[in-house]
């Protein structure tokens, strides 16, 4: 049979595998034919001499080796010549075996191995005396590599004790140690025997046992923690120690920086470390002993170097003090040891406790003050008024300079203070540490109240007017100027204005407008600027308390027509007494005072009033019944350019040549809807009525006749909207919120009719007078009809002649006979 030779890559790499197993070469060499012929058979191989003991040294996967006990030889064996159960036998264990030499090779090998007791193979001898010593080396579990068994050397511990003076290192191995769950570690004590090989002569422990001392405890205080460790400051030495988390006896989430603790020391990688840890209560541990008695000296140097910056010395702060009999000693002191964090400096006299640590009896400051004596060597010091307070800081309004000065809230004398609004203080002007070109104010301490004086106050006293009153309400432009006030009065024939706060008035007596007022003179320490002080009220206006009607709402203003009709006042909402937006409509009846605040008049505390509280009244003439006219000019809230503020309307649309048309002011009361943009040439119905006592004729319920236009709400952004329809081209019909009819909650796709009304200042198309329409909406007409029964300014039907009967009576009064038919 022929072999035929491949080509493949991986043939020609293939190798014959190299046989080394010893039973497996000696199966390939006594059968290298098929028929055994009688010089090719293999006797097997006889034992001779006695049976011998000894230890199984190592395994591999079909034979091992035997280290004999009686004499220096390493023996191998085949499983196959094994008693036993192959799989249960380790490494180390005691066997018996004879010797026999192998037929191929002539070399001794063990042969009818079996396994014994362990105290019939003892290769060493024992000794009677047990030593102490300690545990310098753990010895380890060793692991296979590759497949193969370790040796008996590998994975010793090691273990020292003294004798006769001289020290001693002996070796040792886990099975060693007589309980076989136990693991010595580096640093136990232990008694052993020591084994002495009767072969190599090597010295071995055997049958070690931990010796346990008595429990020592040592307290400490938790100084720092990391992700999951920490260190301890000890109280018996001044030195910290290790501790894991895994050693704390409780929820690790319960320890904290600072918390006593009880612990135990053992030896690991050659290092103390602290076990068993367990928390104590506060202030179990005590570091140092601290005098009561208060000690003066002066600051030698200070924790902060030349450049700002904290020393690196955690002491390195000095005081001089004197001590005993007039010696003068110096004591250091840590960033720790001030009692509050006022900025010290070299030269301070403080007062300060001794503190003595019990550990190595060094000496510090502790519990330092800074004493007020330090001010009486011409220390410069600066008075002014809390202005603002944030988070851990705050300004001072300066009482001798023109500024708001810094300040942290650790730099107050006492640290027990909690800084207040307005509060008097006095303090010294630093460099900012951070930053030298900064000046803040440092080592604070508050004064009585009346302390600080920012002006000087002249003693004459003056009479003026108030020209201007200052503002109430927040300025949006942030102008300082709204915040004061203007006083008009006669200085040596010539009238002058001054200034006053309103910080400095009593909101309640405040002065208003026209008021005659008395009022002295003071001078600002820091710009010598002259302010106006203790005004005092003489005289009220008479003519300060005005009335009128709400005309127009901003988002957070407006105006009120006066009672008059023939102007407008401006208005914030901060002004009104109560909630402007909820509580004010157009055409609301109200009373409030004129101030002046600018360069305008404005209304000052606007008060609702019931209806019908405001002007004469007026009287309808019914005999001119309902007029249709046209709007020859609209009020000034629809075009702010004109002059006059009321609109005029005129009687007729279309007059014949020379005729002269009767005209009627209105305002915003005599709209039907006043929310109703009226333009001029817009064609209206209106009624004429007469004020009482002066006849002046005026239009009222002034009614659009426009063309109401559907369409459906296209977008909704807050207090405005867009809807789906064009005036301009490309361009969506705005509407403002505030024209949405009984304020209708709507969204886009609703649908809605309103008037396109165009802005006279901007030229720009609006929708006014939306209403939202439903699925039931009544017709306008019977919406008007409706509206006659409740709304005064709506439409009336006038009767102009009652009904009559045959006789000139009242007609229907006689009663009707029912209907006969003819007989």
């Amino acid at each position: 049979m022929s072999v035929k030779k491949l080509n493949s890559p991986q043939w020609k790499k293939f190798q014959p595998p190299t046989v080394q197993d010893p039973a497996i070469l000696s199966f390939h060499q006594s059968s290298t034919t098929n028929l055994p012929s009688p010089t090719s058979v293999v006797a097997p191989a006889m034992p001779s001499g006695p049976r011998e003991k000894g230890f199984i040294d190592k395994r591999q996967h079909s034979y091992g080796f035997i280290q004999c006990c009686d004499r220096d030889a390493r023996l191998f064996f085949h499983y196959s010549e094994y008693n036993g159960n192959i799989e249960a036998m380790k490494v180390g264990e005691p066997v018996e075996f004879y010797t026999s030499n192998d037929r191929r090779t002539g070399k001794p090998i063990a042969v009818q191995v079996s396994s014994i007791d362990i105290s019939q193979a003892v290769p060493s001898t024992l000794s009677d005396e047990q030593f102490v010593g300690t545990v310098i080396q753990e010895a380890k579990p060793v692991k296979a590599k590759n497949g193969t068994v370790p040796g008996s050397q590998d994975g010793l511990g090691r273990v020292s004790y003294e004798h006769s003076g001289e020290c001693f290192f002996i070796p040792f191995a886990q099975e060693d140690i007589t309980d076989p769950t136990m693991k010595l570690k580096t640093g136990d004590q232990v008694i052993f025997h020591l084994a002495s090989d009767s072969q190599t002569g090597i010295v071995q422990a055997r049958s070690l046992e931990l010796v346990i001392p008595p429990s020592q405890r040592y307290q400490g205080v938790i100084c720092s923690m990391k992700e999951s460790f920490g260190f301890i400051e000890r109280s018996d030495q001044v030195r910290e120690i290790f501790f894991h988390y895994s050693e704390f006896r409780g929820d690790i989430n319960d320890l904290q920086l600072g918390d006593d603790v009880e612990f135990s020391i053992q030896m690991r990688n050659n290092k103390e470390v602290a076990v068993e840890l367990e928390k104590l209560p506060d202030g179990t541990v005590i570091f140092e002993d601290v005098t009561t008695e208060k000690v003066i000296g002066r600051v030698l140097k200070t924790l902060r170097t030349q450049n700002g910056r904290r020393a690196s010395d955690p002491l390195g702060g000095r005081i001089f003090y004197e001590k005993d009999n007039n010696v003068m000693h110096e004591i250091p002191f840590g960033d720790k040891d001030q009692y509050g964090e006022c900025t010290l400096q070299q030269g301070d006299v403080v007062s300060f406790n001794i503190a003595t640590d019990r550990r190595d009896g060094l000496q510090r400051a502790c519990g330092i003050q800074l004493m007020e004596d330090t001010f009486n060597n011409g220390e410069q010091r600066e008075t002014g008024m809390i202005a603002s307070l944030k988070d851990g800081y705050g300004f001072i309004n300066c009482a001798d300079r023109e500024a708001r000065m810094f300040f942290h809230f650790s730099e107050f004398m006492d640290p027990e203070y909690i800084p207040e609004d307005k509060a008097e203080v006095q303090f010294t002007v630093l460099p900012d540490p951070s930053s030298a070109s900064r000046m803040i104010a440092t080592r604070i301490k508050v004064l009585a109240k009346g302390s600080v004086c920012f002006l000087s106050v002249l003693p004459a006293l003056y009479v003026g007017t108030i020209d201007r009153e200052p503002a109430t309400h927040k300025n949006q432009n942030k102008n300082k100027e709204a915040d004061t006030g203007s006083i008009r009065y006669d200085f040596q024939s010539k009238i002058q204005n001054i200034t006053y706060l309103m910080k400095d008035l009593d909101l309640k007596t405040a002065p208003r407008y026209g008021d005659k007022v008395e009022f002295q003179i003071g001078e600002q320490k820091s710009t010598t600027k002259q302010l106006a002080v203790n005004v005092k009220v003489l005289f009220r206006s008479a003519n300060n308390r005005c009335q009128g009607f709400v005309a127009t709402l901003k988002d957070n203003y407006g105006f009120i027509e006066n009672e008059k009709h023939d102007q407008e006042v401006f208005f914030h909402f901060s002004a009104f007494e109560g909630n402007a937006t909820t509580d004010l409509d157009l055409g609301d009846e109200v009373e409030y005072t004129l101030a002046r605040k600018s360069a305008k008049m404005s209304a000052e505390m606007i008060k609702k009033l019931p209806k019908g509280s405001v002007g004469p009244g007026e009287e309808i003439l019914y005999t001119k019944g309902t007029v249709q006219g046209r709007i020859i000019r609209p009020m000034r809230i629809v075009d702010p350019e004109q002059d006059e503020y009321c609109g005029l309307v005129q009687a007729g649309i279309e007059l014949e040549e020379g005729e002269t048309p009767e005209t009627y002011p209105y305002g915003i009361t005599s709209l039907a809807d006043k929310r109703d943009f009226l333009q001029k040439g817009d064609i209206v119905n209106f009624q004429v009525t007469k004020v009482k006592g002066t006849g002046v004729l005026r239009a009222t319920a002034l009614a659009a006749q426009r063309k109401y236009i559907r369409a459906k709400v296209d977008s909704v952004k807050g207090q405005f909207g867009f809807l789906d329809y064009e005036v301009e081209s490309g361009k969506k019909l705005f509407f403002h919120m505030t024209e949405v009819h009984d304020s209708a909650q709507i969204s886009p796709g609703n649908e809605v009719e309103f008037v396109v009304v165009q802005n006279q200042r901007n030229g720009k198309y609006s929708a006014c007078s939306l209403r939202k329409i439903t699925e039931r909406q009544r017709p306008e007409r019977l919406m008007s009809r409706l509206k006659s029964f409740t709304d005064d300014s709506a439409p009336r039907i006038i009767v102009e002649r009652q009904p009559r009967g045959p006789d000139n009576t009242k007609g229907f009064t006689t009663p009707r006979s029912p209907w006969k038919p003819p007989s």
